[in-house]
């Protein structure tokens, strides 16, 4: 089996860094723009929504209704925020944190 963490490499790293550097939503929007499809920036921001969703107690049949997105993708979405990193629980705590500081 795969190690965890065999994605990071110097190429990943180097998109991450160049994620870092942007300053704005409108340079965020001009990046991904050129950086990918409108239906992968969609996919992103949808599975973001669930996530978001499933955090604050939705169910699958609210989040389909609400986001338009199957249930294999929210069983998947539930289980990266079941046993995974962390990474979606961690980043929207921290935009909901700096939300509330506006």
């Amino acid at each position: 089996m795969a190690e965890k963490n065999s994605r990071r490499n110097e190429t990943t790293d180097a998109l991450f860094d160049a994620i870092l550097s942007l300053e704005s939503r409108e340079e965020c929007y001009a990046f991904f723009e050129d950086l990918c499809t409108v239906k992968e920036i969609s996919d992103m921001a949808q599975r973001l929504q669930a996530a978001k969703l499933l955090l604050d107690g939705a169910t699958y049949e609210q989040i389909v209704k609400a986001v338009e997105i199957s249930t294999a993708t929210i069983s998947r979405i539930n289980r990266c925020i079941q046993y995974g990193s962390g990474g979606y629980r961690d980043t929207i705590e921290k935009v909901r944190a700096q939300v509330e500081k506006q």
